[in-house]
């Protein structure tokens, strides 16, 4: 075990050493499980022979830290959240100028898309900005493009119904045999760009952040570091969204905020 445990240590430094990303404060157990999925299927016998790889090895170690890379999503994910955000959040926006909306760690692109649906429902996309963030370049590419497998259309138009959407949801797609086209004038309002929370800083002040199941892969003392970077990048009364198994209890801002839904876990910063 203690043999084990270096070994991952040892991956972890040579992937910060070579690439700038930082690992080492993520949950061990998560990693550890999507270095072994590695091992398989590239049929690696030891942990050490990764850590060569991913010294000599550029297309290898792009691989790895796709595989690092946390990226799962769908559209309208946990309806109820973005139900909330239309009953709870949306008349205080309505109350700005100008939106700016963070989505932190937003993979493929699918929570991105269903707020910029919501923002347009509600009459507020054109003074809105998006700006879309994740670690993984390869992810981001197939966010800007906005294609969805078509296969997945049933399940997101559930979640839209459930999230209190009233229109069709068809509407804002355009489909062939594989995938859905949502529309271009979704995107209009959103900036696609990299950014690593575990070693970037704030780039701008927002209204509101969201950042859904993402935390859950970090260790205690990193979301810690996490939730000051959100802090420091919210307006006074912003607003922050969490995936349902995160929490600001246990973090020493937690008495920055007030609880506006705990169910779904939106907070306001004081």
């Amino acid at each position: 075990m203690v043999r084990k445990k270096l070994e991952l240590q040892l991956l972890l430094d040579a992937i910060y050493a070579v690439s700038g990303y930082d690992f080492r404060q993520y949950n061990q157990q998560s990693i550890m499980r999507r270095v072994l999925h590695r091992m398989r299927i590239s049929n690696i016998s030891t942990v050490s022979r990764l850590t060569e790889l991913v010294i000599h090895d550029e297309e290898f170690l792009r691989m790895l830290l796709n595989d690092f890379s946390i990226n799962v999503t769908e559209m309208f994910r946990n309806p109820t959240f973005f139900q909330a955000f239309r009953e709870e959040v949306i008349p205080k926006l309505r109350q700005l100028p100008r939106i700016r909306i963070w989505h932190a760690g937003c993979a493929t692109g699918e929570e991105v898309y269903s707020m910029a649906i919501v923002l347009k429902e509600e009459g507020l996309i054109e003074r809105s900005i998006i700006y879309a963030t994740d670690m993984n370049a390869d992810v981001l590419k197939k966010a800007q493009k906005g294609a969805f497998p078509l296969h997945k259309m049933q399940a997101y138009t559930k979640n839209y119904l459930h999230s209190g959407g009233s229109e069709a949801f068809s509407k804002y797609y355009k489909t062939d045999e594989k995938y859905a086209y949502f529309q271009p004038c979704l995107l209009e309002n959103i900036t696609f760009a990299q950014h690593n929370l575990v070693t970037d800083q704030s780039f701008q002040e927002f209204d509101v952040i969201i950042c859904r199941n993402v935390l859950i892969y970090f260790s205690s003392d990193l979301q810690i570091q996490v939730h000051r970077l959100f802090h420091e990048s919210l307006a006074p009364n912003g607003y922050l969204g969490l995936g349902d198994k995160e929490t600001l209890q246990f973090t020493p801002l937690a008495d920055d905020y007030n609880i506006v839904n705990q169910t779904e876990r939106i907070y306001q910063k004081k």
